[in-house]
């Protein structure tokens, strides 16, 4: 069964001077200038401001961004603490400072223990403002507890208050699900693979769209299991899940509002663990691969924020979900497998996995002629080594990688445009099959995005996104983000139906 954590804090507005809000702690943006830093927060009166100033400076505060202190409340102020959060001076675009605003938010979340109720002092002027406070408020306050024995956790924030005018409301509202959706991300992520598996992950989204707001938008689901997979032909699927006791799924989700002029799909990667088949991964960091199926917990995620959010598009997710592992009954290297579509595959690494489910999925979700077809995966090493751990590789079609590099922009989630250069395929020759399934070491992230071009018809708009660094979070916590799974790129994904759909 998979158990989702700690629920998000209940996200509130409020108006007037942040000093009158009784919390437990009230957070404040300082803004870094020449002599230091000052309150950022509207509606603060002077001798507060004057107060917390004359905190900061005793402290040694200069709202350098990403800086955080905790003081007890000066007095005036009714919370019982203030934190100070640094955002820094000016920054260079309206995108950065948004993205500013969540980091701070965010780390200042990140920071609180035993502690109930928070209030957010921020420079809020719009709805987009106030949207990405809530955001990196909401994400940072994020703490995976499913599995504590005792079952609490050290920081229980329950309600979140920021301070803003009316006509932020629909940016809050926009917040809190968004986040919820980033927040559901990270759960299937973070849930150990004992217990996260294709059969169960596909129950979890059956479960999650038959639940009320879901239901109500008329999302639908269907699953087809190990049979019906090895029927129709998808070849993928059944080789790379072939190791498992545990069998594969394709599960398909609908949301088709009658309004909706354009048609995106979403085909994410789901390998529940990944231990590299026969082709086995060293043991080091090997309990990291529970995040393999990164892309599809995205792609699922992600259509709910948009059916919630009632956005007119039409949009289909296709999640295809495996387990890589070694038996006797686990795909060989040398072995062809038929895609579904009928083109074959030379497996010469049985750790190249991740691109054969995709392949399957892709082709069908092709079938449909959608007007544009996203690809989320934790595909390849080679994607860290030429990004790092927060950037996505963007590849695929000008338009199409485009419009994702864009929308990632907006939302905060760092992309970046990467090439196919038409030679990488010729790595992928097989003497046997059509392709193989592993090429070269050189541009690995290339050559992986270049072996899917191969099942991606003319003519038809696709972007790939490799996530592999971005959508697991090993090393330390920053800004909103925890260690363990991010949910990246739902924020982008949600942005991106967005554009599409004119909202």
């Amino acid at each position: 069964m998979v158990t989702p954590s700690t629920p998000l804090p209940t996200l509130a507005r409020a108006t007037g001077d942040p000093a009158a809000l009784t919390v437990d702690a009230l957070v404040v943006a300082f803004q870094q200038n020449q002599t230091g830093g000052v309150p950022a927060a509207p509606g603060l009166a002077k001798k507060q401001a004057q107060a917390l100033t004359a905190a900061a400076e005793a402290v040694g505060h200069t709202g350098k961004a990403g800086s955080t202190v905790r003081i007890p409340a000066p007095t005036g102020f009714k919370a019982t603490s203030v934190v100070l959060a640094g955002i820094g001076d000016e920054a260079e675009s309206d995108s950065a400072h948004l993205e500013t605003l969540r980091r701070a938010a965010g780390t200042a979340l990140r920071s609180l223990e035993k502690t109930d109720s928070v209030g957010l002092a921020f420079p809020v002027a719009d709805s987009a403002s106030a949207e990405a406070v809530a955001t990196g408020a909401l994400l940072g306050s994020y703490r995976y507890t499913a599995y504590l024995s005792d079952g609490t956790d050290k920081n229980p924030v329950s309600t979140l208050t920021l301070v803003a005018p009316t006509s932020a409301k629909a940016g809050l509202d926009r917040a809190a699900t968004i986040a919820a959706a980033s927040a559901g991300a990270r759960d299937l992520v973070n849930q150990p693979p004992l217990d996260l598996f294709p059969a169960s992950f596909a129950q979890a989204v059956v479960d999650q769209a038959g639940s009320g707001d879901l239901k109500k938008a008329k999302v639908t689901v269907e699953v087809l299991d190990e049979d019906t997979l090895r029927s129709r032909g998808f070849g993928g699927l059944i080789g790379v899940g072939g190791g498992s006791t545990r069998g594969p799924r394709l599960v398909k989700i609908s949301y088709a509002p009658k309004k909706a002029a354009t048609h995106l799909s979403l085909v994410g990667k789901g390998i529940t663990f990944d231990s590299g088949g026969i082709s086995l991964k060293p043991p080091a960091k090997m309990e990291e691969m529970k995040s393999d199926m990164a892309g599809a917990a995205a792609a699922a995620q992600s259509i709910f924020a948009i059916a919630r959010l009632g956005l007119p598009v039409r949009v289909t997710a296709w999640l295809a979900l495996a387990e890589n592992m070694p038996s006797g009954s686990a795909q060989r290297p040398a072995d062809v497998l038929r895609i579904y579509g009928g083109k074959t595959v030379e497996v010469t690494n049985t750790d190249a996995e991740g691109r054969l489910v995709l392949a399957d999925a892709l082709v069908a979700a092709q079938e449909e002629s959608p007007d544009l077809i996203v690809d989320i995966a934790t595909l390849t090493g080679a994607q860290v080594v030429a990004l790092g751990l927060r950037t996505t590789g963007v590849m695929g079609t000008d338009d199409a990688r485009n419009k994702l590099v864009l929308a990632a922009e907006a939302s905060g989630e760092p992309m970046w445009p990467m090439p196919i250069p038409e030679e990488m395929i010729r790595s992928f020759d097989s003497n046997t099959a059509d392709l193989t399934n592993a090429g070269g070491r050189s541009g690995g992230m290339l050559a992986a995005a270049a072996f899917l071009q191969e099942f991606v018809e003319d003519g038809v708009e696709w972007a790939h996104l490799d996530i592999a660094g971005p959508s697991f979070n090993g090393e330390g916590p920053h800004g909103y983000t925890g260690k363990g799974g991010t949910g990246v790129p739902v924020r982008t994904l949600v942005e991106l139906a967005a554009r599409l759909a004119g909202a």
